[in-house]
C-alpha cells in the first residue's frame, strides 16, 4: 500500500463510515466537516462501534487504537493540500456537492477527487473543478465498513489514469468494484429502487407490507424484503432516488408511488423516525 493521506469531506453516516473504512485499511485520513457537532458525533459513534466489537471479542483494544489514530477530525479545509485523494460525502444534492467542489478547488493541487453519489451526474460535478480529468464517482453502500461493493463511474472527462488509480485504491480497502455507466441510478439503484417502488404500489393497492416482504424473502431468497429495506435506507432517500430516475429517463416506469410522497410528508421515513411501512416505536 502506498503511503499517502486521504480526506473524507462530510461526517454524516456515510462520510464517517467511509473514513472508518479508509482508516481500517491503514491510511491516514482526515474526516472534514463544517459542523463541529457532526465531527464529535462521528468520533463518538466510531468509538461505540469498536467498543461493541471488543465486547464481542471480535477485535482487541490495540486494533481499535490502531484505526482511531489514523483518523483526524477537523473543520479546517486547509489540510486538503496534504492529501492524495479527496472523497466527498456530503448530502446527495447536486447544488450542495457543486458548492463543495467550488469551495475546495484552491486546495486541490493535482489530487484525485471522488464523489460518493448514488446517481448524480459525475460530469456536471467535475465541470466546476480545476481538473475534471482527475474526477470520478464512487458509490459506496451503507454501511460503508460492511458493504463490499463500490460502483465506479467515469465522467466524460475522467482520465484512464484516474480510473486506474482510484480503482486500485478502492480495492485496497477490501472492496469489490463494478463499472457503471453515467446514467441515473447507475446499476444497483436502477434495479433495486424500482423494485421497492413497485412493492409500495402493491401496498397502495391493498397488500400487507409483511406479505410483500415475505413473498420476496421466501420466493426470491432475498435477505430483506423490499419494504423492510426501504424503511432501513429511509423512505425519503428512496423517494428522492426514484424522483431522480423519473427526471433522468422521463419514462413512466420510473413514476414514484404516491404513497411514498404521503409518507414523506407525514414524517414516516422508516427506522430513523420510528415508523415507515412498519412501526418501530
Amino acid at each position: 500500500m502506498d503511503n499517502y493521506k486521504v480526506a473524507v469531506i462530510g461526517a454524516g453516516l456515510m462520510g464517517a463510515g467511509i473514513a472508518q473504512t479508509v482508516a481500517s485499511a491503514g491510511y491516514e485520513v482526515f474526516n472534514i466537516d463544517i459542523s463541529k457537532e457532526s465531527l464529535k458525533k462521528a468520533e463518538t459513534n466510531i468509538n461505540k462501534i469498536f467498543d461493541k466489537k471488543i465486547a464481542k471479542g471480535k477485535i482487541s483494544i490495540e486494533d481499535k487504537n490502531t484505526v482511531l489514530k489514523n483518523i483526524t477530525y477537523t473543520d479546517d479545509f486547509k489540510v486538503l493540500s496534504e492529501v492524495k485523494i479527496i472523497i466527498e460525502a456530503v448530502p446527495e444534492n447536486i447544488k450542495i456537492k457543486k458548492e463543495t467542489f467550488i469551495n475546495i478547488k484552491d486546495y486541490c493541487n493535482g489530487c484525485y477527487i471522488i464523489s460518493n453519489t448514488s446517481g448524480l451526474s459525475i460530469s456536471e460535478m467535475a465541470s466546476v473543478t480545476k481538473r475534471p480529468e482527475n474526477f470520478i464517482g464512487a458509490h459506496f453502500f451503507y454501511p460503508a465498513p460492511v458493504m463490499k461493493l463500490v460502483e465506479l463511474i467515469k465522467g466524460l472527462s475522467t482520465s484512464d489514469e484516474t480510473y486506474n488509480f482510484v480503482k486500485n485504491f478502492i480495492v485496497s480497502l477490501n472492496k469489490t468494484t463494478v463499472d457503471a455507466i453515467e446514467l441515473p441510478g447507475f446499476i444497483v439503484n436502477r434495479i433495486l429502487v424500482p423494485m421497492m417502488n413497485e412493492a409500495a404500489f402493491l401496498v397502495m393497492e391493498g397488500c400487507k407490507p409483511e406479505d410483500v416482504d415475505a413473498a420476496m424473502k421466501l420466493g426470491a431468497n432475498h435477505p430483506m424484503g423490499p419494504l423492510e429495506l426501504c424503511d432501513f435506507v429511509g423512505v425519503d432517500v428512496m423517494l428522492a432516488t426514484m424522483n431522480g430516475l423519473y427526471a433522468g429517463f422521463k419514462d413512466s416506469k420510473y413514476r414514484p408511488c404516491p404513497i411514498l410522497e404521503n409518507m414523506v410528508k407525514s414524517g414516516n421515513l422508516g427506522r430513523k423516525t420510528g415508523k415507515g411501512f412498519y412501526n418501530y416505536r
